[in-house]
């Protein structure tokens, strides 16, 4: 995405202004790393160095781990965000739109909907689980080169009471046996979790 250089520091770090849909981040580059902060709610992470790849989308969605509902009911200021964005107010189901908020924060103008099975459409599917009664086999659905998830897709929980996607977010790591995520809407808040890859349903890519 870039940035404009605003300045340099006393110690020679380079500081950057990157802006994002609604957001400003003050990127502080040095040789060993960088850190971005965001002023308006005083997050916090760490990012690779400049001689690796910058994944925008990851650094949007790990920064949300921790984002609590106020009172446990769908609520507050940060949840009204994503909520927002897909247009709705507080109180509904809001793992769609967290991963909608933090692909638009990534410059992404799709996904934008707070119906989780609207997040897979046959064009953006990367993986789906074989089909009941294989156990952990699955098959891939596009070439092989885009075949194994990655960071950045949106994996999804499949509800035999509902008869449909229930629930979605972010893979942050795949092994084969194991799917890495970061995901809303889960206890009340944005959490990593380990989920087996034998409950995951599917996966989409939108990045």
């Amino acid at each position: 995405m870039g940035g404009d250089e605003v300045g340099v520091g006393g110690d020679g770090t380079r500081i950057k202004q990157i802006k994002r849909i609604d957001m400003d981040f003050l990127s502080f580059e040095s040789l060993h790393g960088a850190t971005v902060y965001s002023g308006k709610y005083s997050q916090r992470l760490s990012v690779r160095s400049a001689s690796s790849a910058f994944h925008p989308l990851r650094e949007i969605y790990t920064a949300e781990v921790g984002v609590r509902e106020a009172t446990g009911n769908n609520d507050g200021p940060r949840i009204a965000e994503y909520l927002r964005y897909c247009g709705l107010g507080e109180g509904y189901e809001w793992c769609a739109a967290f991963v909608s908020w933090c692909h638009g924060q990534a410059g992404y103008p799709e996904p934008r909907n707070a119906w989780a099975a609207a997040l897979f459409p046959a064009g953006h599917m990367v993986w789906t689980r074989a089909s009941e009664g294989t156990g952990d086999a699955a098959r891939n659905t596009r070439a092989s080169s885009n075949a194994i998830p990655r960071q950045g897709d949106v994996f999804s929980i499949y509800s035999t009471s509902k008869e449909r996607i229930a629930h979605c977010g972010f893979v942050d790591g795949w092994d084969g046996k194991f799917c890495l995520t970061v995901e809303g809407n889960v206890d009340n808040a944005v959490v990593g979790k380990r989920r087996p890859i034998k409950t995951i349903y599917a996966v989409s890519r939108w990045h």
